[in-house]
Parts: structure tokens; C-alpha cells; sequence
């Protein structure tokens, strides 16, 4: 049992009270922490072959994670009604409230974002939610938006004969119609990426897990996105030594 601690005792009468000391030594803390200069939670962003079932993986991790999922239409639809500006996130942000300006004035200073006003919308609306954090986004460059250190970076691939056969059995085309469909996305998403980013979707050092749906499954994939989403997740909250 440790000893209980000395009580004070008061002066004696006449006797001038001596000043108590304002603080004791409590060594050498260092200087204050430094302030955070963006988002402390983790966001997954994806990348995806046309007929890869990307969408469909990216939603059963967000399912898993128990994360807001953003798909390609519905960013695009609040970049042109200027939703975020309504405040219809739904948590606060996990960064600071100017980092997300910071961080497009940054990309645009750098040449790494198109000047057009309908992409900058668009980085404004992910890089807001990439703030809030503990969400996943799909397509739409959001991994070229976002800081790669709070952002898990995924490519889901499939070999081009199984996504023609997913996207005819899905829209019910026949295969030649299907062919042309995937080849008609792969390339307007290849052309979106390197005119408003100057990237190269197929470039595989952007990524931090390449998966390919057709070996794996849909729900193999999203396991093994969710045990690194949580694994990066953790690394952010660490202490720093």
C-alpha cells in the first residue's frame, strides 16, 4: 500500500505563510503536440475494370464497415447541386475545417486536378467527405483527390472475357453488345482519369490492394478489404512515438 501523503500544516501564528510552489517539475514534456493538418480517419476509395463487380464488392465493405458508400452517379450528382454546401454531411469532420480548401488549392497549385469547374465541384465533394471519414467512394478519382496517407486505395480487375460475360448477364446484352460496352467504359474512364488528373488508371504503384474479382469472389475481396481498411484505420489512431 503506498504512503498516504504529508498533510499541510498552517503556519504558525505570526508566522508569514510561505508561497506555495504554482507547479512541481514534471519534466521535459517536449514541445505542444502539432496541430492536425487533415482527416484522422481512414477513407476506402475504388478503382474498377468495367465488369469487375467493383460497385458491387465496394458495397458489401461498406456494409461491413457499417460506412456510407458514394457511387459514381450520387457524387456526381452532389458536385452539381452543391449538396455538400447544404451541409447534408451527415457527422462533423474528422480534419480541420479549412483543410478541404487547402488540400484543392494544393492540387490545383500542383497541376494534379483539372481547372474545369465541374471537377473542381466534384474534389470539393469528395475531398468534404474524405473530412468526415469513415466512408467509401467509388470511381471518380477519388484516390487521386485524397491524401494517400488516410486513403486505402483499391483496383478491383477481372480478365476482360469474365466482365463481357457479367455485363451481358446483367443488362441482358448479347456478347457483342456487351464487348463494346465494357470496352466503351474502360476507355471513358481511362480518358476521364488522364485529362482531369493526368494519371494512368492502370498504373499499379496508385494502389494499395489490387484484387481480382474473378479468382477471389465478391465476398473474399470485401473481407480483404475490410481487414486492411481496419488495419490502416488502427495505424491512424496509434500514439506517435
Amino acid at each position: 500500500m503506498p504512503p498516504l501523503p504529508r498533510p499541510i500544516n498552517p503556519p504558525a501564528l505570526g508566522e508569514t505563510p510561505r508561497e506555495s510552489p504554482r507547479h512541481g517539475f514534471q519534466g521535459d514534456r517536449g514541445g505542444p503536440p502539432a496541430p492536425r493538418s487533415g482527416p484522422s480517419t481512414l477513407t476506402v476509395a475504388f478503382s474498377r475494370e468495367a465488369g469487375a463487380r467493383g460497385g458491387s464488392i465496394a458495397r458489401r465493405v461498406g456494409r461491413k464497415l457499417g460506412w456510407q458508400v458514394y457511387d459514381q452517379e450520387l457524387l456526381e450528382f452532389m458536385a452539381q447541386e452543391a449538396i455538400v454546401g447544404q451541409g447534408v454531411l451527415d457527422e462533423p469532420p474528422e480534419a480541420p475545417a479549412d483543410w478541404p480548401e487547402l488540400r484543392l488549392r494544393q492540387l490545383l497549385h500542383d497541376r494534379a486536378l483539372s481547372e474545369h469547374p465541374n471537377i473542381v465541384n466534384l474534389a470539393r465533394v469528395v475531398l468534404a467527405l474524405g473530412a468526415q471519414g469513415q466512408v467509401v467512394l467509388i470511381g471518380r478519382g477519388a484516390g487521386y483527390i485524397l491524401p494517400r496517407e488516410t486513403t486505402l486505395n483499391v483496383r478491383i480487375v477481372a480478365p476482360l472475357h469474365e466482365r463481357i460475360a457479367y455485363m451481358g448477364q446483367w443488362l441482358r446484352l448479347t456478347v457483342d453488345e456487351a464487348t463494346e460496352r465494357v470496352r466503351i467504359r474502360d476507355e471513358r474512364r481511362i480518358e476521364f482519369i488522364a485529362a482531369n488528373f493526368h494519371r494512368d488508371p492502370n498504373d499499379i504503384h496508385t494502389y494499395d490492394l489490387i484484387l481480382n474479382s474473378s479468382l477471389l469472389g465478391e465476398d473474399v475481396c470485401a473481407d480483404l478489404i475490410v481487414a486492411a481498411a481496419r488495419a490502416r484505420a488502427a495505424q491512424l489512431t496509434a500514439p506517435k512515438n
